[in-house]
């Protein structure tokens, strides 16, 4: 999922990370939203409040949803730049780092929790919108731009496009990259939301509070090592297979 690069990538790998990330996204949407009452994946609503209080002339009321938008902001910025400075290595996964500092922050955040009252929550906000803006910027670097996971308003306008392009003869040839574009985009969609709906449900029927994070932690480490842990099982039964057949040679 994480590995194939580039024109190597198919709508196959895609689907994966999509589904896998939008899953999560949706997690950490509903978790943040219940434990703060703030939206911690995107950031048109806290731009929205930001231009709200400048516009009143509350510029210290403002600020915090100014935070808000640099954490996601810098989230991203921090995300490319890690891959830009190693992609030069071929023998590392340059999506790694940043993938293992997303669930860092959460598994931090949910242990935080556990140890002391949340004094802070606007930190912790922070944190996720951070995390989120990690996450968006490898899944768009990784897909070259086709998939993003933390925010479904793009998502919803291009699908909204593209179903109406199935519509006229003009776009005919094309019909097949559409059809597969638009099965993508209600994957993220329906993973999103299956994710949001799973989140709630350990948040306040399990009471895990933000412990829900760690489930989606734990669901990105699986996702990212599961193409090392598939290789490494297709590697051993080749061995054993060629094993197995020069015993039986001799």
């Amino acid at each position: 999922m994480f590995r194939h690069q580039g024109k190597s990538r198919t709508l196959k790998h895609n689907l994966r990370i999509a589904t896998i990330l939008s899953f999560v996204a949706g997690i950490v949407n509903v978790t943040g939203f219940l434990a703060f009452n703030q939206l911690t994946t995107n950031v048109t609503g806290h731009f929205a409040l930001f231009i709200s209080d400048v516009a009143n002339f509350e510029f210290w009321k403002g600020t915090i949803y100014f935070l808000y938008i640099f954490s996601f902001l810098f989230g991203s910025f921090s995300s490319s730049f890690l891959i830009e400075i190693f992609k030069e290595n071929k023998k590392l996964n340059v999506f790694v780092i940043p993938t293992l500092i997303e669930c860092l922050i959460l598994f931090s955040i949910a242990i935080v929790s556990n140890i002391t009252e949340i004094k802070y929550p606007d930190l912790i906000i922070c944190a996720l919108l951070f995390a989120m803006g990690l996450q968006n910027s490898f899944v768009t670097k990784i897909s070259n731009a086709i998939v993003r996971t933390t925010h479904l308003t793009g998502l919803f306008t291009d699908l909204g496009i593209e179903l109406s392009q199935l519509l006229f003869s003009v776009y005919r040839p094309h019909r097949d990259k559409i059809k597969s574009t638009i099965k993508l985009r209600i994957y993220i969609i329906c993973f999103f939301f299956l994710g949001g709906i799973i989140g709630g449900f350990l948040y306040s029927r399990i009471d895990l509070k933000l412990n829900t994070l760690i489930f989606g932690a734990i669901i990105l480490l699986i996702s990212l090592f599961y193409d090392d842990f598939r290789y490494g099982v297709i590697r051993t039964k080749r061995k054993y297979n060629q094993r197995k057949h020069n015993n039986s040679i001799l």
